[in-house]
């Protein structure tokens, strides 16, 4: 398929104007003819239209895979298999984990591994010191190649991948990577925010993760391979970041300057959730404090609207005007809602709910009035994950406030959750 032509239909003649190359491999093998879409997309329909769950999937696919390694096992396919070596094998890698874990920090790091000059890319170790690893610290490499969701959109325009409608795959990851390396070894394209695409902006990727061209590494940061599209997750090798310990917060927090004391990270690392990013984010003291006051007002959810949506928009509005930061903002007040009902549905379950003493005394002082049980606090901490992925999906700030306020109430008053 790799060798597929571009054709053109000039039968009748082009007297004036420019005219349109049809990709024959796109056209011929990967099109659905009869309703005008890629056929990534026809496996997403047949999927929905008979219920075909991913549990379902991945259920089939560990049975195949299951039958298929027990047969070749006991040589049932000895005739059929032929031993050979490939001259070369690209690579694709899934990096995913919670955000603030160091995904990217692995990614840049492996690329400077790869294109560093005086090592060997076998050791998989940089110098540091050399011009390329300094090139790939400063994102100036000519053969690494960032994508990542812009701060005004909430996905990856497809025209960072395949260029825009007057450049296609004349620009874009998809063109750049298949060019020869400029001075290192390998060309390397890291994906960020993978999470972002949607199903245009994946099948956009399907040829160049069939076949990638040689030489090449594709690193895909994102929080989770279910995320992605099977096509996409069947052909990565996938690296699983987990959340940080508390001292290795610490460690991080003290070695970046970020607290000025052992204890003052100590206790920002307990409310940090293994995220060096959240945990920066409190080192803060105008952060910090906006969160022990919402988690209070969060106690007693029952004053009106108008005074939650005033102290929230208070928060966003030191922001200023920059569209991204007030973005930023929302979601992180969503986020301390969703950790705070979170620890109070572990309190109602009778577990010790993890947290700083001041966190820790107001979860109590809750869950001595709270008489809608573990599932009213459920509900409402999954009201708040809703927000953070409509935060995400560019929805307007102040419609999204009014109604996750007046849904919190609701689901509060409804089971009478709070006790005069």
């Amino acid at each position: 398929m790799s060798t597929s032509p571009h054709a053109v239909n000039i039968r009748n003649g082009k007297k004036l104007g420019d005219t349109e190359l049809v990709d024959t491999m796109i056209k011929d093998g990967l099109w659905d003819a009869f309703n005008g879409y890629h056929m990534g997309v026809t496996a997403e329909n047949v999927a929905t239209k008979f219920q075909i769950t991913r549990n379902d999937q991945d259920k089939f696919a560990f049975n195949s895979q299951t039958k298929a390694s027990k047969a070749q096992s006991e040589n049932k396919f000895k005739d059929e298999i032929v031993d050979f070596k490939l001259k070369s094998k690209a690579n694709i890698i899934g990096v995913y984990g919670p955000n603030g874990v160091g995904k990217r920090t692995f990614a840049i790091e492996l690329a400077r591994a790869l294109l560093c000059d005086r090592n060997d890319d076998a050791l998989l170790e940089a110098c540091g010191h050399c011009q390329a690893c300094q090139q790939v610290a400063a994102s100036t490499h000519p053969d690494v190649i960032h994508v990542s969701r812009p701060a005004d959109k909430s996905v990856i325009p497809v025209e960072l991948l395949i260029g825009d409608r007057d450049h296609r795959m004349s620009e874009g990851l998809c063109h750049d990577i298949a060019l020869k390396p400029y001075s290192g070894r390998y060309k390397i394209a890291i994906i960020d925010d993978v999470d972002c695409l949607n199903q245009e902006g994946a099948n956009c990727l399907l040829k160049t993760l069939e076949e990638p061209p040689p030489r090449s590494l594709l690193i895909l940061v994102g929080t989770s391979e279910q995320r992605q599209l099977p096509t996409i997750r069947s052909r990565s090798q996938i690296v699983r970041f987990g959340a940080l310990s508390q001292p290795q917060v610490e460690q991080l927090l003290m070695r970046q300057q970020a607290v000025e004391s052992d204890a003052t990270a100590a206790e920002i690392a307990a409310l940090a959730n293994g995220s060096i990013a959240r945990a920066l984010l409190y080192a803060d003291p105008e952060m910090m404090t906006f969160r022990q006051e919402w988690s209070r007002e969060l106690v007693d959810f029952r004053k009106t609207p108008p005074h939650y949506a005033r102290v929230v928009g208070d928060f966003v509005d030191q922001a200023g005007k920059d569209a991204s930061l007030r973005r930023a903002r929302m979601k992180h007040v969503f986020e301390i809602s969703a950790e705070f009902y979170q620890r109070c549905m572990v309190s109602l379950c009778g577990q010790q709910a993890p947290g700083g003493d001041a966190l820790q005394q107001l979860i109590e002082q809750m869950s001595g009035r709270w008489t809608g049980g573990a599932e009213v606090a459920a509900a409402c901490l999954e009201r708040c994950l809703e927000a953070i992925e409509q935060v995400d999906a560019n929805a307007n700030q102040a419609t999204l406030l009014e109604c996750w306020i007046d849904d919190l109430q609701q689901l509060l008053l409804r089971q009478n959750a709070l006790s005069s």
